[in-house]
């Protein structure tokens, strides 16, 4: 497979477990993985994200402030000319009680897929495999952004 994804933990977040079992399952899988590690900042998803030229984004965030950490993410990833699959997991916000409500904030943000703390990691080696075998196969295209 060979494509190189960029994991890391979001703003002051220092949880870590989660991303050391996902690199383990996205390695174990065949994928180069750029494991940022715990509090990275949205500049450095963008400058690894660039300098690898990433097929995917993989943020973390367990502390429940991802919102205000991702803010501006994907404006940075696009001026990057980077065009990453984008992924988000953890416990995304304080207070999480209406799942469907937190994902679609996430999704507005630009986020391709968005999971909760509870996903099996092989469900992201799974969706991570389909969509960039997807992009893989699409033809070369402008993305279009759509600012709601």
């Amino acid at each position: 497979m060979g494509q190189t994804v960029i994991l890391g933990v979001i703003g002051s977040d220092a949880h870590v477990v989660g991303i050391t079992i996902l690199e383990q399952a996205l390695t174990a899988a065949g994928f180069d993985v750029e494991n940022l590690g715990v509090q990275t900042s949205k500049a450095e998803f963008v400058s690894a994200a660039e300098s690898e030229d990433a097929g995917a984004v993989l943020v973390s965030s367990l502390y429940g402030h991802a919102e205000q950490d991702c803010e501006g993410l994907h404006e940075g990833l696009a001026a990057a000319d980077c065009d990453a699959v984008t992924y988000i997991g953890g416990n995304l916000a304080v207070g999480q009680d209406d799942w469907a409500e937190t994902e679609s904030l996430f999704r507005e943000l630009g986020f391709d897929r968005v999971f909760d703390a509870e996903t099996d990691p092989q469900a992201v080696v799974s969706s991570l495999e389909r969509d960039l075998d997807q992009r893989a196969t699409e033809p070369e295209t402008d993305r279009v952004s759509v600012n709601s």
